[in-house]
This record gives structure tokens, C-alpha cells and sequence, in this order.
């Protein structure tokens, strides 16, 4: 049932779940299934929060698709990983907690919903150290056709704008290959060709995109499945406080439409508001000074930290950590309307022909790293009181090829990066030190190091192309090396690189059943968080792609099966 913008018809529910992004509709559709009555309320003209614009890769070792393909592990194998990343902090139960059931999560979706995975069983961890594997730990959401939600498609948040194409989602792997190939290869033209013919229709006939993919699609699939169980949702609704029954949570205080009103949840409420990406107050609070002043986020601006604030008003204990956010190099995308869009450089670090210098014209990382990573070298290698970026400089070759952040490949112009003065061209790279401040002279002689390496398909500095995580960034088709190419083809560009986040680690302290707790490790009953509103059970690290939405996901499984006195995992 959906009925959006008007206050909910009835006030009573089994269990009210704030937020819709992957981890509230995870908890929803588990708990509907199971028999509970449910609402979803979004702040958003919107459903789908942070989860909407993400790759829609979780990280679920020993997940059923890697079992298929003969890909075993006990859970020994990612602890140990997570061991070497984690220290002492790996010994958490509620890291024991998800690996143990997000298999069964998995399965439970996969069997009982519209949710569809697809493997990732070539996707590695970040880091090569110990308990690390090559693949068989990650899954990502299957591309859905919209048709499928009928009249609720309206209500799904399109793809993030800056990343898509004329809001035409692409997703990782041989879709994209396709696009990057098309200029090179006729069955790559034919089909992307095929991809902008259904794209164009589709905007005809439906003014967007039905061909969802990433986690796009998997927002839809949930809401598919939200649908199906007759979960309640609506949009534009404020909470303006939780209520309380004795030291219970029993409800929520809204306002829609301009009503005000109490809606009870005899069960539970659950926080799934998105953590504080764009909460300036607790940033201040919570960032650390070298993480710079100015912080962009590319996740939603309506993710203010709302359900963090409600649980700290009832005496939730809160944990931060060394690093408070999913850190991701962003560039500022200027729009005709004057604002700013922040562009997540996720993919285009780790290609051939492009580098990464500070202002001083030398690197500090290998571009090929994890966003998360790649961010941490960055905060290190800023000297303190200065702003936190850098300068990404391609050739013409690479920019071609790859393209650089906003500014597509061919057969795209360059004239309106150019013109907007988001991209920087110059026909010699000192000129386009000039242009972009940076020190010239070391830039020549980083340029001289790394093109000699290039050539030999190496990195004497940082090692990029060494890791098989680094490898997969890059281009397989390119030898010796699918990271590196030297930067010699005239004109030259440049986009800088500033401080954002895909989201944030610090929130809401929980037990392994993501159940809240207060400053004495005591259960707030009646009240769980999930998703980012949820402190991190990785404690501030980014051990590999999908630490997010996998956890978000699992523990939304575990608060439906909790509420609904369910089993966890088959066995249990």
C-alpha cells in the first residue's frame, strides 16, 4: 500500500521504520513478511536515500551466489581479514553477527522477495593482506525493469545526475565496458546504441530511465517487495520527535501536510535516516581538523542527521572514530542555476594516463586505491590549516578514452566542461600548472618518474597496479600494466579534487541485534538503528567495496526476523 504526501490513514502499526533507503526497506519488507504491519516514512519528495545513487554492491562473504560457484569459506577466513584492517576491534559480536547471517540474508531475498543478486565473484578486497580474497565476497543488486513498480516509479530517486547519462543509469562491469569500448569496437557501438534507443523511449514515454541498474535497482527491488507485502510508505513527511511510554519508544510525532499527528508502533521504531553527511554542526563536532573545514558529500542534502539526533535526545550512546566518514575524492559540478553538484570519483583514478599531484605537483598515493583510501593519503599528505585536494591530470589520450570526472570521453565535447570551468586544458603541462596553481617544476619531474615507470609497467612510488583490487580498476586490456600509462599527448587536463564522503561510520551505538542503546550499554527498548544512522560495526575502516549496504541490509534482516521471533539463519 502507498499513499504519498498525505498523513498516513491509520495511526497503529506493529512497527514504524524512519528512513527508506536499502537498510529501512530491508527491515521493512523482512518484518512485513513475517506478518507485521509496517510504515515506512521518508523525509524526501523521494524513496530511496543514499542507497539510490550507490553502486548497490554489498559485501557478503560465503554468500549463497559464491557457493554456487564452488566458492567456499567459513567465516575464519574474512575475520582474519578484517583482523588485519580492524586490530583488536574485529572481535566485535556484531561483526561475528553479520557474517554469520548476511548469507542468510541473502537467501532470504533472493527466495522470498523481488530482490535479484548478481555475483561478484571477480571483485576483490582492497587491501592484499592477510585472510584478503581475489573474489566471492561481494553481490550486487540485478537490473530491474521500473515497469514493475506501476504507478510507484514516480516515487523512486533517479539516478545521481552528475554520474548518469542524461539519467540513464550504467552499471559496473561489461555495461560499462561496453560504453568505453563503443568508439573502438562495432558490437560495442551497436550496443550502446541500443542502450540510448530504450533510454529515449523510455523518456518519451515515462520521462525516465526503466532500465534501472546499480543500486538503483536495488532500491526498486525493495520497494517492489515493500509493495508486495503491503508495507505503507510515505514521502514528505517530518518527524518532529519520538514518543515515549514509559521507557519505551511506542511512536513517532509528525507533520504532513501541514497536520500534525502521533502515529504508535506497538512494537518498534526504527532509525534508518542516513547517518549526518550534511549535518554541518556535527561534522564540526566529529571530523577531525584535518579532514578540512569544507565537506562535500555526494550523498542526498536531506541525510541531516535526524535519527542520530532523536536517539542522543533519549540518551543513545553515540561512537565515533578515527575516520567518521566514508571518504571520497569529489569535484564540484557547477550547474546553470548556480549551484554546485559533487561528482564521486569512483572509477576514473585508476585508469591508464591519469595521475593524482597536490599543489606542490607531486603524488601521495596510488590512484588506484580505494576512494576510502585514497582520501585517508590525501587528509595525511595536507599540510595542517590547509584545505584538504588535489588535481587529477589526464592527457588527451586519457581524457578521450576515460574521460575525467564530469567531463565524459569522446565522443563527448569538451567545450561545456571547458566553458564551465570545471575542467582545465592546456597545451603544456607547465602551462597547465599555471592554470591550476600548482608548482610547476615538480610537477615536470613527478611526470618524468612516473612516465619512465609507465613504460615499463611499474610504479616505483606507490606500486599502483600491484594489488589485484588496483588491477581491476584498471583497464584489462591495457599491457603491461591496466593502471598505468605515460602522460605525453598534448593538450593536457585537470579537475580538482576536494574532501567528500559517499556517507558516514560514526552514529548510533547498537547490540548484534541493532537494538539502540544508552550510555550504560542498556537496550532503549522499542528502538533500533540501521543503516548509517547505526554506528559502523567496521569502526571507521573500508575494508572493501560494499562494507555499506551489506551490513545495512543484514541488520535490517535481523530486526524483522527479531520483532517477528523468526530464525536468523537456517540452522538456527
Amino acid at each position: 500500500m502507498s499513499t504519498m504526501t498525505t498523513p498516513p490513514p491509520t495511526t497503529c502499526y506493529d512497527l514504524i521504520v524512519l528512513g527508506s533507503g536499502a537498510g529501512g526497506l530491508a527491515t521493512a519488507v523482512t518484518a512485513a513478511y513475517f506478518g507485521l504491519k509496517v510504515l515506512v516514512l521518508e523525509k524526501a519528495e523521494v524513496v530511496g536515500g543514499t542507497s539510490a545513487w550507490s553502486g548497490g554492491w554489498l559485501w557478503v562473504p560465503g554468500n549463497p551466489l559464491a557457493q554456487q560457484a564452488g566458492i567456499q569459506e567459513t567465516i575464519a577466513e574474512p575475520l582474519a581479514y578484517l583482523s588485519s584492517q580492524l586490530g583488536l576491534a574485529a572481535d566485535n559480536p556484531k561483526i561475528r553477527r553479520f557474517l554469520e547471517v548476511a548469507p542468510a540474508m541473502v537467501e532470504f531475498f533472493q527466495t522470498h522477495t523481488a530482490v535479484r543478486f548478481i555475483d561478484g565473484n571477480q571483485i576483490p578486497d582492497f587491501y592484499p593482506v592477510a585472510g584478503s580474497a581475489r573474489g566471492g565476497r561481494s553481490v550486487c543488486a540485478a537490473a530491474f525493469d521500473g515497469r514493475e513498480l506501476g504507478a510507484a516509479i514516480k516515487d523512486l530517486r533517479p539516478p545521481l545526475s552528475v554520474i548518469s547519462l542524461a539519467g540513464m543509469g550504467i552499471a559496473s562491469g561489461q555495461d560499462l565496458r561496453h560504453f568505453y569500448q563503443a568508439s573502438r569496437s562495432l558490437a560495442s557501438a551497436y550496443y550502446v546504441l541500443k542502450r540510448l534507443g530504450k533510454h529515449a523511449w523510455d523518456l518519451l514515454r515515462y520521462q525516465r530511465s526503466m532500465q534501472l541498474v546499480n543500486g538503483n535497482a536495488l532500491v526498486a527491488r525493495l520497494l517492489k517487495s515493500a509493495l508486495d507485502q503491503g508495507v505503507e510508505y510515505h514521502t514528505q513527511v517530518q518527524v518532529l520527535e519520538l514518543v515515549k511510554h514509559g521507557e519505551r519508544i511506542s511512536g513517532v510525532k509528525i507533520t504532513a501536510q501541514g497536520q500534525t499527528q502521533i502515529l504508535f508502533a506497538k512494537q518498534a521504531v526504527v532509525l534508518a535516516t542516513g547517518g549526518f553527511p550534511h549535518d554541518l554542526a556535527r561534522q564540526a563536532q566529529w571530523f577531525r581538523p584535518e579532514n578540512g573545514r569544507q565537506h562535500y558529500s555526494a550523498a542526498p542534502n536531506t541525510n541531516t542527521g535526524d535519527g542520530i539526533q532523536f536517539a542522543e535526545q533519549l540518551g543513545a550512546q553515540l561512537s565515533n572514530f578515527v575516520q567518521a566518514g566514508a571518504w571520497s575524492p569529489v569535484s564540484l559540478v557547477p550547474t546553470r542555476r548556480g549551484e554546485l553538484l559533487h561528482f564521486p570519483h569512483l572509477i576514473d583514478r585508476a585508469k591508464p594516463g591519469i595521475i593524482a599531484v597536490l599543489p606542490n605537483g607531486q603524488r601521495f598515493v596510488s590512484e588506484a586505491d580505494s576512494y576510502h583510501e585514497f582520501m585517508t593519503q590525501l587528509f595525511k599528505a595536507t599540510p595542517a590549516a590547509q584545505e584538504p585536494y588535489c588535481w587529477l591530470i589526464a592527457d588527451h589520450r586519457a581524457q578521450r578514452r576515460w574521460g575525467l570526472g564530469w567531463a565524459k570521453p569522446f565522443p563527448f565535447p569538451l567545450y561545456p566542461y571547458l566553458k564551465s570551468g570545471y575542467l582545465k586544458r592546456a597545451n603544456s603541462l607547465q602551462d597547465l600548472a599555471a592554470q591550476c596553481g600548482i608548482d610547476a617544476n615538480q610537477l615536470m619531474a613527478t611526470l618524468k618518474t612516473f612516465n619512465a615507470d609507465a613504460l615499463q609497467g611499474r610504479d616505483s612510488q606507490f606500486q599502483r597496479g600491484a594489488s589485484p583490487y588496483n588491477r581491476i580498476q584498471g583497464d584489462p586490456e591495457h599491457t603491461p600494466n591496466p593502471c598505468l600509462a605515460p602522460l605525453t599527448q598534448a593538450p593536457f587536463y585537470a579537475v580538482k579534487l576536494v574532501a567528500g564522503s559517499l556517507g558516514t561510520f560514526a552514529g548510533i551505538t547498537t547490540n548484534e541485534n541493532a537494538q539502540v542503546l544508552n550510555s550504560k550499554q542498556q537496550i532503549i527498548e522499542g528502538l533500533f538503528a540501521v543503516g548509517n544512522d547505526m554506528a559502523s560495526i567496521f569502526q571507521g575502516h573500508y575494508p572493501s567495496g560494499g562494507i555499506t549496504l551489506g551490513p545495512a541490509m543484514t541488520f535490517g534482516y535481523v530486526i524483522g526476523c527479531t520483532l517477528a521471533n523468526q530464525a536468523l539463519t537456517p540452522s538456527s
